[in-house]
């Protein structure tokens, strides 16, 4: 059977042909496949292994010793074919398998300025993310989980710009998803951006103190049973996104399904940062859009580039992906209201149907949802109402007497 080995290096394969092995066998494997000295690893099935900076530290609570025993069998891990285990370790070593070497700058050959620049050019791993931790709000995360859970069945791919606060340290707080028009398939998202749509969704956000912090899409079944963290296709469609943005926390979140011990499935979140490296690399035009013979792992350059001292066009996309600790909270707003560009059109039936259901609380409460608020925004001035109706949700202070009439007179005529 294969077990999938991920470390500071990507995403690897070690081969195991005993599937009662102990850990002890285990190491001993990834020493001779991989080139790790198995005194030198430390061996977990918990991914926030690869977010500390020294594991050792740590094991005094017992997080990451769950591999510690070396007489205990991988099968009573639940480790079997296509497992993922962590792999934390020091030092350097030289990764076998992942680069082809080119016959640029050999020996009679003119080299060119452009391979020159390419043999500058070395493919780096960035360990620190600028982004501390994602924190999502319990409700927007929700939301947005259920409906491709439950509506979509996570066949076809979904999206959405996250939207929160970063504080001084780097922590971002995504506090609403806004979901844009898109068409979505087993393996590729296409964004129907609206401008004028996303004028209002920015105008909401600014006056509940809030900024675009984020990309979040998920991925289908079919495409989990792949051998891959992130598709090349899904690597330049977020680091476009990212690089659109000057916000250096920028977070890239993918919602999958994952097989469960029970063989049941379970939906999980997890979140990156594209690399500096990732994002110059896309803005200079080095990818390669059409590469559908490429496996889907690997990103192709338009040059030849470094990695671990050979030359290649084909880089691994872990290369480009730095994790980002996920948290998450119960922030000010609720995600009730029906969510714009789904299948099912929101109408003023729907703005009367939410306050109904929400009239035992404050009118300011009744309000306090995105969603209501990008609906409204439709309907009133961008640069002078909507501010005003986003301000009394942050501050949570009473609407005035004017504005609620005006949302009470369009949820009235949403039930002629």
């Amino acid at each position: 059977m294969m077990i999938r080995v991920r470390s500071r290096d990507g995403l690897e394969r070690v081969k195991v042909d005993n599937p009662n092995c102990k850990v002890s066998q285990l190491k001993a494997l990834i020493e001779h496949q991989l080139g790790v000295p198995a005194n030198q690893q430390r061996l977990s099935l918990n991914k926030d292994l690869l977010l500390v900076k020294s594991p050792e530290t740590q094991l005094n609570n017992g997080q990451f010793s769950d591999m510690e025993d070396p007489n205990k069998p991988i099968s009573s891990l639940g480790i079997s074919n296509g497992s993922i285990v962590y792999l934390y370790y020091q030092g350097e070593r030289s990764i076998a398998g992942v680069a082809r070497v080119s016959a640029s700058g050999s020996f009679g050959r003119r080299m060119t300025i452009d391979d020159l620049i390419a043999r500058q050019t070395r493919i780096t791993r960035q360990e620190t993310p600028h982004c501390v931790s994602v924190s999502f709000d319990r409700d927007a995360a929700n939301a947005f989980q259920h409906y491709v859970n439950e509506a979509l069945a996570f066949a076809v791919k979904r999206g959405g710009f996250m939207y929160g606060t970063v504080d001084g340290e780097g922590n971002v707080s995504v506090e609403f998803i806004y979901e844009p028009p898109q068409q979505g398939t087993e393996d590729n998202l296409i964004l129907l951006r609206d401008p004028d749509e996303e004028n209002r969704v920015d105008a909401v956000a600014m006056g509940l103190g809030m900024r675009r912090v984020g990309f979040i899409f998920t991925q289908t079944v079919g495409q989990t049973k792949g051998d891959y963290t992130l598709s090349n296709v899904e690597v330049r469609q977020s680091a476009e996104l990212h690089g659109e943005n000057e916000l250096k926390e920028w977070v890239t979140a993918v919602v999958k399904l994952e097989v469960n011990e029970d063989g049941g499935a379970d939906v999980h979140f997890e979140a990156f940062q594209m690399s500096d490296q990732c994002v110059k690399l896309f803005k200079d035009g080095w990818f390669v859009d059409d590469c559908a013979d490429l496996d889907p792992k690997l990103s192709r350059m338009k040059k030849d580039v470094v990695i671990a001292g050979k030359d290649t066009r084909d880089v691994d996309n872990d290369f480009f992906l730095v994790v980002v600790k996920i948290l998450d909270h119960q922030g000010p707003l609720s995600s009730t209201f029906p969510i714009e560009n789904r299948v099912t059109p929101v109408t003023m039936r729907a703005l009367r149907n939410h306050l109904d259901r929400v009239k035992h609380v404050s009118f300011v409460k009744r309000i306090s949802d995105f969603h209501l608020l990008l609906f409204l925004a439709r309907c009133l001035d961008v640069k002078s109402d909507v501010p005003i109706l986003a301000e009394c949700v942050q501050a949570q202070m009473p609407v005035p007497e004017g504005y609620q009439l005006l949302i009470e007179s369009l949820a009235s005529a949403g039930g002629n």
